[in-house]
């Protein structure tokens, strides 16, 4: 897979800095992928969930959560967003268009 917008990856960890090594392993597996679909990508990480046209990843043993869209087609992930999860909880981010593209 192809992963668009890392550099919000890096805002994220330069702010967060223990959230860093949980980012780079979701990049290194997220770049080795090539899944189909929704259950295939639950097998590498068994805790996400779909939200709307929306993949939610938790990260840092559910202290963030990542926001992307997955297209498996184009084989593009598209992060939208991280956040806390006192931030994702607050749940501001469930108005977005994203979730309805």
């Amino acid at each position: 897979m192809r992963v668009i917008t890392e550099s919000r990856l890096v805002k994220f960890w330069e702010k967060h800095s223990d959230a860093e090594i949980s980012l780079r392993l979701w990049r290194k597996l997220a770049r080795l992928a090539h899944w189909q679909n929704f259950v295939e990508l639950r097998q590498v990480f068994s805790s996400a969930d779909q939200v709307g046209k929306l993949t939610v990843f938790n990260i840092g043993g559910n202290k963030y959560r990542l926001i992307a869209r997955v297209d498996y087609n184009r084989q593009i992930i598209y992060i939208r967003n991280i956040f806390t999860h006192a931030e994702y909880d607050r749940g501001d981010w469930k108005s977005d268009s994203w979730l309805k593209e």
